[in-house]
C-alpha cells in the first residue's frame, strides 16, 4: 500500500477518534449545564468538563451549542447515567459508564460489544470491587520543567493522596470529593492539565496477550467508538514486546 494512503488511513482514524470524543463531551456539557446551571463559574462540574474538552482542543463553537441546547426550554433530550460491569476476554474486568436517552439501546449495544469479543456483561458491583475510584489529574511533563520531589510536595500539600511518575506525565491521584480542591491549588502553583475527572483505577491488573489481547483491544475500541459510552476502565496489561506484534 503506497505510504500516502497509510498515512490517510491513519488521519481519517484519528479525525473519526477526535469526533468521537467531541460528541461524548458534547452530551456531558449538555447534560452538566442542564443539571447545575449553564455558567462554569457557578457550575464547577461544567467548568471541569469544559476544561478537559478544551484540552482536546473542542472548538469552542461546539462548547457553545450544547450549553445552549441546554438551556432551550424546548428541548426535551434527556440523559441518565448508566454503569456497566463484566468480563472481557482472559478475565480482565470491565467497568462502562455510559450516558444514554435510551436504557434499552445502550444495554443491548453494551452487551452486544462483550459478547462479540469473547467477553460477558455481568451484575451491578460484579467487578467495580477490584477498582478505587478516584480523581486524577494529568499534567505534562514536556510543559512544566519541575523535578519529581517538587511536584510530589506540591501535589501533597494541595492535598492530593499520590503522585504516579509516568514518562510522560505526572498523574496526581486524590479522594474524588478532594479533586476540585486540589485541582484549584495546583492552578495556583502555575500548572494546567491535560486531564482532571474522578476515575475507577484498577487495584491490580492482569496480564493478558495473544488472542485474548487482540479481543480486548477490538472491545475497548468498539466501547469508545459507541457514542452513548463516555468512560470505560479495565484492568489489563500488555508488554511492550506483545503489544508491537499487535500492531504490526
Amino acid at each position: 500500500m503506497p505510504k500516502f494512503k497509510l498515512f490517510a488511513n491513519k488521519k481519517g482514524a484519528a479525525d473519526q477518534k477526535r469526533n468521537n470524543q467531541y460528541v461524548k463531551f458534547a452530551r456531558q456539557i449538555y447534560v452538566e449545564a442542564k443539571k447545575g446551571g449553564p455558567d462554569p463559574n457557578a457550575n464547577l462540574k461544567l467548568k471541569a468538563i469544559i476544561a478537559n474538552a478544551r484540552a482536546i482542543n473542542m472548538p469552542l463553537d461546539n462548547i457553545e451549542r450544547a450549553i445552549k441546547k441546554a438551556t432551550d426550554t424546548g428541548n426535551a433530550d434527556d440523559y441518565e447515567e448508566i454503569r456497566y460491569e463484566g468480563y472481557g476476554p482472559g478475565g480482565v474486568a470491565v467497568i462502562v459508564e455510559c450516558l444514554s436517552d435510551n436504557r434499552n439501546r445502550t444495554a443491548a449495544d453494551v452487551r452486544a460489544i462483550f459478547n462479540k469479543r469473547g467477553g460477558n456483561l455481568g451484575e451491578t458491583g460484579s467487578v467495580s470491587f477490584m477498582f478505587d475510584k478516584k480523581g486524577v489529574i494529568v499534567i505534562d511533563r514536556e510543559k512544566f520543567s519541575v523535578d519529581e520531589d517538587t511536584i510530589l510536595m506540591q501535589a501533597l500539600e494541595a492535598g492530593a493522596e499520590d503522585v504516579i511518575i509516568n514518562d510522560d506525565s505526572f498523574e496526581v491521584h486524590t479522594h474524588p470529593h478532594e479533586l476540585d480542591q486540589v485541582k484549584s491549588r495546583l492552578e495556583a502553583e502555575g500548572y494546567t492539565f491535560e486531564n482532571a475527572s474522578v476515575q475507577w483505577i484498577p487495584q491490580n491488573t492482569v496480564k493478558i496477550s495473544g488472542d485474548d489481547a487482540a479481543k480486548m483491544l477490538k472491545m475497548m475500541e468498539a466501547f469508545e467508538e459507541n457514542d452513548d459510552v463516555q468512560n470505560v476502565y479495565a484492568n489489563f496489561e500488555i508488554d511492550d514486546e506483545e503489544m508491537e506484534k499487535l500492531m504490526a
